[in-house]
């Protein structure tokens, strides 16, 4: 990506370093969860969170005490900047065209485990985007383990990631988020996993409408970028995950959709930008995303 012209936010928040005062879980206890919680159906934040409750009483409790952290103008930090800069130029944009007013999310990045409105977050869970506190969360480890484990290397496959992440705070202040979830009550598992795979399409989608407008204002795009982000969201499809995992795929507890899916949606953002088109992901049935 060329970021050299790129404004930088001025809300991202640096934890790495710190730790929260209660102990972290293991990380191979995260994962066994979030492998349960695919075969499921179950959101695996959902259990994990549980198990921290359980492991750690008085898990909101928010004291840290400092460690070792990497200076605040590193590479990473500055790239994270960066996107989340982009991002906030972008969605400014779009919301003053479509008549509404855009909220910034604050980005936090942190090392190991750190304390969020939705709970503890753990580095093993991945980046996430917390509604509750309206952030952002990022383990900057992830993006090594996104090129060596997922085989999805480059700036680009990593800014993807991000622009996800933003784009449930999209759909946050939109309210999409809170209609998927208060149709929950009245759904069953299989068709409330349904809604939960919609919403992450469409924050792919989003993050296509996000590359596709990044490069009109400021053709940040080089060779080879779009090919990076489409390896990126085919990598992390339910059926690619699952796969991996336990050797098996049960497509009733997808909750963000398969690797074909993921790919189509974002690379359909990235063609079309349009960002009133949002809704199709919600009228269009199941069995044709």
């Amino acid at each position: 990506m060329r970021l050299e012209d790129s404004p930088e936010s001025q809300n991202v928040e640096d934890r790495r370093g710190l730790k929260p005062a209660q102990a972290a879980m293991g990380g191979g206890l995260v994962l066994v969860l979030m492998i349960v919680g695919q075969i499921l159906g179950i959101d695996p934040r959902a259990l994990i969170q549980v198990a921290q409750v359980v492991q750690a009483p008085g898990a909101n409790q928010a004291e840290a005490r400092p460690g070792d952290a990497p200076p605040k103008d590193d590479a990473g930090s500055k790239f994270v900047r960066q996107i989340l800069g982009l991002n906030e130029e972008v969605w400014g944009d779009q919301f003053r065209q479509a008549g509404q007013r855009y909220q910034d999310p604050s980005l936090v990045l942190f090392t190991g485990s750190t304390n969020t409105a939705c709970g503890l977050g753990e580095s093993a869970m991945g980046p996430f985007y917390c509604p509750g506190d309206k952030k952002v969360y990022i383990d900057l480890g992830f993006f090594e383990e996104l090129d060596k484990r997922f085989g999805a290397p480059g700036d680009f496959a990593q800014a993807y990631v991000i622009a996800h992440e933003v784009g449930h705070h999209v759909q946050n202040l939109l309210g999409y988020s809170a209609k998927v979830q208060g149709a929950r009550r009245s759904k069953s598992q299989a068709e409330a996993n349904k809604d939960s795979v919609r919403l992450e399409l469409q924050a792919d989608y989003l993050a296509g409408v996000w590359a596709h407008h990044a490069n009109l204002k400021r053709r940040v795009i080089e060779p080879g970028d779009i090919e990076e982000g489409l390896r990126a969201a085919t990598a992390i499809g339910d059926d690619t995950l699952q796969k991996q995992a336990t050797g098996r795929v049960v497509p009733d507890s997808f909750t963000h959709g398969t690797s074909a899916q993921r790919l189509r949606w974002f690379r359909e953002g990235i063609r079309s930008g349009d960002f009133n088109a949002l809704d199709q992901l919600f009228s269009m049935p199941y069995d044709r995303l």
